[in-house]
């Protein structure tokens, strides 16, 4: 399977997405939710962007070193804990901010713990290849 396809496709649509939530954000709503609710959102605004850019990072370099990886290779377990982070983080927190349910909170630290999983599995395999 073609995971670097994959990652850089992934990544790719959640940069462009983060910079349209974040434009969501400051001019749709900025007059609708408290200061705080919106700090929370861009919070997730930002931690998108980056790890999606991280995710976009990985598909090149997986591209780069060019030798076949299977699903339980480290590169490949951090592309599907970005893309867990980012789901379980950001998502969240946009949900949280737009006045979602409090039960959604505690999956926050879960989204940031895959994030850092995932850097973890990414230095790893970087320092092996």
């Amino acid at each position: 399977m073609q995971f670097s396809r994959w990652f850089l496709t992934l990544g790719a649509a959640g940069c462009g997405s983060a910079v349209a939530l974040g434009a969501f954000a400051a001019h749709g709503l900025k007059a609708r939710i408290d200061p705080a609710a919106l700090a929370v959102f861009q919070t997730g605004v930002t931690y998108q962007f980056f790890h999606s850019l991280a995710l976009c990072l990985l598909a090149l370099w997986l591209r780069q070193v060019g030798r076949a990886f299977d699903a339980g290779d480290a590169a490949v377990v951090a592309g599907f804990a970005f893309v867990a982070g980012i789901a379980m983080f950001s998502s969240s927190l946009y949900v949280l901010a737009l006045g979602g349910p409090r039960w959604i909170g505690p999956i926050t630290p879960l989204g940031g713990m895959a994030f850092i999983a995932g850097w973890c599995a990414f230095a790893w395999s970087a320092w092996r290849d």
